[in-house]
């Protein structure tokens, strides 16, 4: 082969890649430049290809047109678009949501940057609830328990490794108890605690109804001032408690048990209650009992769920009436170290002393009267 043929078939090569270059910007190109922008892509696209296959564009090529490029992207854009959208709301709303509950985690535990009670009337407020309700409900809102919970420190385990069932003693002396049980955190039943006592005697519901009569001060500031707790009943109030039919509150058969609690911060009732109980004779001297008296009471099968306090101090409780079941369970990270469950019977006369805020408890009203106990922290 000659210099001259060589050099002819180059110039042809040359000549039919400028032409293919020619047909795809020329060709193609200006086809999908001049059709309508509103036409759909997959239209769009069937029609260039087959003007490409006329035009005898090879697929390769074909593929390399940036019109074609553009279209396949559209057509991806179509397809997957509402993914990228449902990924960009649901980050919104995450972060959203993390925002609320970290503030709503702010205000409940820190009190900052406004009081707890300032959050609860204002949702009270947008529910359309009666002004005042909240006096109830902040109280009795499991959501604080929970947040208590959630930051409560860890604790050493020494509190109760070696316990193995709570004790029951009498005559017991108040060095001895400082010694042993006053702020060790293991518990305990005294069962001459009330003696001289005459609460077992006085105390009942007919009583109680009575020293929070209707209208009277000592209802209006425990309503206002001190704290209830509705348990799994439906009342909302104290109020409520001494207005249920005769039936319930006797305890008739069929009629739906119940079990509530409240604090005590009034001083005429605490003055009246006081006349029939005392400070815990085996109570160290130095030991100080608080100023709140905590009651509770209710029927046979009901009882607290399993729980622990957000108090300052450890407790005594004493059983006035009726017989309480009570169970222990030590906190989370002692669950390999401690018993996992301690239970105990008290017994009307005897008094249980717990710190709850260790100790996670619960309590059930066993056999056939109803439950009536007092109790009170001690420093």
């Amino acid at each position: 082969m000659n210099s001259a043929t060589l050099l002819t078939r180059r110039q042809q090569g040359s000549v039919c890649h400028n032409d293919m270059s020619e047909i795809k910007e020329n060709g193609v190109e200006a086809t999908f430049k001049n059709s309508s922008k509103e036409e759909d892509p997959k239209v769009r696209f069937k029609r260039l290809y087959k003007k490409a296959m006329e035009m005898g564009v090879s697929e390769e090529d074909f593929n390399k047109i940036n019109a074609i490029k553009e279209i396949k992207e559209a057509v991806k854009t179509e397809k997957y678009g509402w993914v990228s959208k449902l990924r960009s709301v649901c980050l919104k709303f995450f972060i959203l949501l993390l925002l609320l509950t970290s503030s709503v985690i702010a205000i409940f535990v820190f009190q900052w940057p406004v009081q707890n009670t300032t959050l609860v009337r204002l949702w009270f407020l947008f529910s359309g609830s009666e002004a005042g309700s909240e006096r109830v409900e902040v109280c009795a809102v499991d959501a604080v328990d929970y947040m208590a919970e959630v930051f409560r420190p860890p604790t050493s385990c020494d509190f109760c490794r070696n316990v193995t069932l709570v004790e029951k003693l009498e005559h017991v002396s108040p060095e001895h108890f400082e010694k042993v049980y006053a702020y060790s955190s293991v518990p305990v039943v005294i069962t001459d605690g009330t003696r001289n006592w005459t609460a077992s005697k006085v105390f009942s519901y007919e009583f109680f109804k009575t020293l929070y009569s209707k209208g009277s001060p000592a209802l209006q500031n425990v309503e206002e001032n001190c704290q209830f707790f509705p348990y799994k009943t439906n009342f909302s109030s104290l109020e409520e408690v001494f207005d249920m039919d005769t039936d319930r509150a006797l305890m008739k058969d069929g009629s739906p048990p119940w079990y509530i609690g409240w604090s005590n911060c009034d001083l005429s009732a605490a003055n009246t209650l006081r006349t029939h109980y005392k400070r815990p004779y085996f109570l160290p001297p130095v030991a100080e009992s608080s100023k709140t008296d905590w009651i509770f009471m209710g029927s046979p099968g009901y009882g607290a769920h399993m729980h622990i306090d957000a108090v300052e101090h450890p407790s005594w409780q004493a059983q006035i009436t009726g017989t309480k079941l009570w169970t222990l369970e030590p906190p989370p990270e002692c669950y390999f170290q401690c018993p996992k469950t301690v239970q105990v019977v008290v017994k009307p006369g005897e008094i249980i002393v717990l710190d709850t805020n260790r100790w996670y408890h619960s309590t059930l009203n066993v056999g056939t009267d109803i439950s009536i106990t007092i109790g009170s922290e001690y420093d």
